[in-house]
This record gives C-alpha cells, sequence and structure tokens, in this order.
C-alpha cells in the first residue's frame, strides 16, 4: 500500500514537533507544515495520530523532563520553562499527576545510585520465535526513540496494522555506557504477518528469535535504566547464565498515550546463550 497524502502530510507534523518541542505551540504553523487548512488540521491530526497536537506536546515535553530530572542537575524551575510551564508550581501539578510525585521527589528517587540488592523485579525464561516487524529506525539518546515510535503510529494505522495479535518493541543495537547517546541505534517496531510489504519511512526486520530472560518493569520509561542496572549488575552475575550475542529488545504491554507513567507496563528481553 503506498503512502497516502494524508498519511506524509502528518508524519510531517510529528518530524516537526520533534524538531521544535521549545517552539510556542502553534496550531495555524503546523496546519501549514501540513499544507491543510487551519480550521481542518486539528481533526485530521486527532483522527490520524489518535490525540491532539496539544496532548502529543504536552506528553513529549514530560517524558524529556522526566529523563532530564533522572539524569541532570539542571534547575526544575529551568526544565518547567523548558516545557512549557508559565510557573515551577503549574510543572509540578502537572508532572504529580502523571508521574505520581513532585520533581523534587521524583529527581531523589531516580537519580540516587540504585539499591541493585532491593530491587526485585518478575523473571521469566522465553524462547521466541523470530518475529517479522515493521520497523522505523533512531539514531541518537534512547530516550528519544519515541520519535520513531510516534512515525510508526502514524505508518501503520494508515495501514490498518494494529491488529489485535500485534506487539510492539524497541531493539536496542548499542550499549550506552560505551557508546556515544549521538550515535546509539535503536529501531521501533510492530510484528507484521510475514510478507507485509514496507516502503519508506518504515523497512522490514525480523527481531531474532532464541532464548531470552524476561524482566517485567512497571513505570516510566526514564526509569527503565535501573531495571537493566539490576539484570545486568545482580540477576546476570547470580543466575549463572550467559548473555548472547543479540541486542536486548523492550516490548511495550501497553499504550503510553492512554495511561499515566506509573502504569507503563515494559517487558525487557535480555539474550542469553543455549
Amino acid at each position: 500500500m503506498a503512502e497516502s497524502p494524508y498519511e506524509t502530510r502528518i508524519l510531517r507534523v510529528v518530524e516537526y514537533l520533534w524538531t521544535h518541542l521549545d517552539a510556542p505551540l502553534d496550531l495555524d504553523r503546523l496546519a501549514a507544515v501540513a499544507c491543510f487548512s487551519p480550521y481542518h488540521f486539528h481533526r485530521v491530526y486527532r483522527g490520524i495520530a489518535g490525540e491532539t497536537v496539544a496532548d502529543t506536546v504536552r506528553r513529549l515535553r514530560l517524558h524529556r523532563a522526566a529523563g532530564e530530572l533522572a539524569s541532570s542537575d539542571r534547575p526544575i524551575a529551568a526544565i518547567a520553562a523548558d516545557a512549557g510551564y508559565s510557573s515551577q508550581a503549574a510543572f509540578t501539578r502537572s508532572f504529580s499527576a502523571d508521574y505520581g510525585l513532585p520533581p523534587g521527589l521524583y529527581r531523589r528517587r531516580t537519580a540516587s545510585p540504585p539499591l541493585l540488592e532491593d530491587l526485585m523485579l518478575p523473571i521469566e525464561f522465553v524462547t521466541l520465535p523470530d518475529l517479522p516487524c515493521l520497523a522505523i529506525r533512531h539514531l541518537g539518546p534512547y530516550m528519544e526513540i519515541g520519535k520513531a515510535f510516534d512515525a510508526l503510529g502514524v505508518y501503520a494505522g494508515a495501514r490498518g496494522l494494529y491488529a489485535p495479535e500485534a506487539r510492539s518493541f524497541g531493539v536496542y543495537f548499542d550499549d550506552p555506557s560505551a557508546v556515544a547517546a549521538a550515535e546509539l541505534r535503536s529501531a521501533a517496531c510492530l510484528t507484521v504477518p510475514p510478507g507485509t510489504p514496507a516502503t519508506l519511512p518504515a523497512e522490514a526486520l525480523t527481531l531474532a528469535g532464541g532464548r531470552y530472560v524476561t524482566a517485567l518493569h512497571v513505570g516510566p520509561y526514564a526509569e527503565l535504566e535501573k531495571a537493566y542496572a539490576w539484570l545486568f549488575g545482580t540477576w546476570l552475575p547470580e543466575s549463572g547464565q550467559e548473555p548472547d550475542n543479540r541486542p536486548c529488545l523492550e516490548e511495550y504491554l501497553n499504550d503510553p498515550r492512554t495511561l499515566p507513567p506509573t502504569e507503563w507496563k515494559t517487558l525487557i528481553y535480555v539474550p542469553l546463550k543455549g
């Protein structure tokens, strides 16, 4: 199925929003990017993207703010201003509603060294078959792979590919402790029937099957690093298992657009030998 003109135009808006996240929300400007009349643009965007433009921008800005709180010592007031809030108090209310904690407490909980001995995640051993997918690749910080998922959502939605059995994966090809953030390679993936055609910006990508250990993480994506630290720093050395030469996967079990970050479920897959 060829990419439709509507899809192409909304994909331009997705790209624009990610690259101009600090700019004021200007629906007339976005309508011009999409080459729609301002009168109709908002309805078209919501129909294709599944959320309003304001919802998209709010979600992306709070996601970025959570990442900054967890990984930097920038003043909260500066993070609030970048997220588009006129006051730190307004940012605190909005962030607390989504993330379950005010920004200061969230920073102290996520930025402190993980107490690995206190972290216990549900573990299972699974054997995956090869999984044919449509994928959109991402180059840059893993926290920004949402850009590829947003584009994949528009692409797949326009083609009716969200079947009940479809599964959403992220595949992460590099170790973020060894590769510069700007050079990290990843891909947003959606499982599809074998032979499903791919056109740009998507490509066909098969996730390698085999033996994996999985760990279930519940909470914001900004906190996934603690789960990885526990898996590789505590569980794996004590397990007698050895990681295989395949990339780690993450399966996203629910929709981050419809649930607060405290309820996001991510199943981490670490490949094992044998």
